[in-house]
This record gives C-alpha cells, sequence and structure tokens, in this order.
C-alpha cells in the first residue's frame, strides 16, 4: 500500500484548558494557497449549535424579490439564531450556501463580500456552495446552513 503525495495537515494536540479559550481553529495545509473568502477545514472544541436551512424571510414572513437582499436576511437571521444559542459568527465553523443561480452569485461577489464582513466580520469557516434546481421555498434565492462550535 503506498501512500498519496502531497502536503499533509497537521493539528497539535492541545489542552483542554487551550482548547476551550481559543474557540474555532483555522486548518490550512502547508504549500496550499490561501483560499479567499473561506476556509478549507476548521476545528473547535465545545457547544455546538446548527442551524436548518435558513432562507431570507424577514420576521413578518416577507421574502425580499432582490438576490443580494435575500443574502443579508439570511445572514441576519443565522446571526439571529446563532444568538439564541449562545453563539457569535467568530464561532461559525461551517457555512453551506444554497444557490438557484450561480451566475447571479459570482456576478454578485463584491456585495456579497461587503454584507458578509459587515455582518459576521472577517471570520471565513469552511465553506461549500452548491447550485441548485430550486429551493422548497419557490421565491427563495438562496438558502444557507450553518454550524458553530460555542468555546467551554
Amino acid at each position: 500500500m503506498s501512500l498519496p503525495k502531497g502536503p499533509s495537515v497537521v493539528v497539535l494536540p492541545v489542552t483542554k484548558d487551550e482548547a476551550s479559550s481559543t474557540g474555532p481553529r483555522i486548518l490550512q495545509p502547508s504549500g496550499w494557497p490561501m483560499p479567499k473568502g473561506y476556509a478549507n477545514g476548521v476545528t473547535a472544541d465545545g457547544r455546538l449549535v446548527v442551524t436548518g436551512g435558513v432562507i431570507g424571510w424577514d420576521h413578518r414572513g416577507d421574502l425580499p424579490a432582490d438576490f443580494i437582499a435575500q443574502v443579508r436576511q439570511v445572514l441576519s437571521n443565522i446571526l439571529a439564531i446563532l444568538a439564541e444559542g449562545g453563539a457569535l459568527p467568530e464561532h461559525l465553523v461551517r457555512l453551506t450556501w444554497y444557490v438557484v443561480d450561480m451566475e447571479e452569485y459570482l456576478a454578485s461577489l463584491k456585495a456579497l463580500g461587503q454584507i458578509y464582513r459587515e455582518l459576521f466580520g472577517a471570520h471565513y469557516p469552511a465553506m461549500a456552495l452548491v447550485q441548485v434546481v430550486r429551493l422548497v421555498e419557490k421565491a427563495a434565492k438562496v438558502e444557507i446552513e450553518a454550524t458553530a462550535v460555542v468555546p467551554r
């Protein structure tokens, strides 16, 4: 049996006190290019906070027609769920985005980055982006699932 060649990821052991005080830690394999706007991996120890698929409904159940407005509301809704669970944006370890139009997403990267940083700061967890045929709510253009780990 031969081992695959390439960079390896090393996660150094930490004491329980160190793990609980440091929060999530970005995993960046040596020699890999730095990702822009996401992390390749994250490690964390603590209490898990998980959202369902969150769309851009406001507190009245209204959904904006515009993609950018929906993303802003989705991220705001995720912030509210995190807060309910005692988590902050810096506790996020994973976001999975589902979009119905990849071209609209790609054409909106600058605005999306501004909204993301405005609401979540410069913390970029592991992320995946998936184009889907449609979402359960027909008018929804984006749905995001979030996972956070709150240090003990």
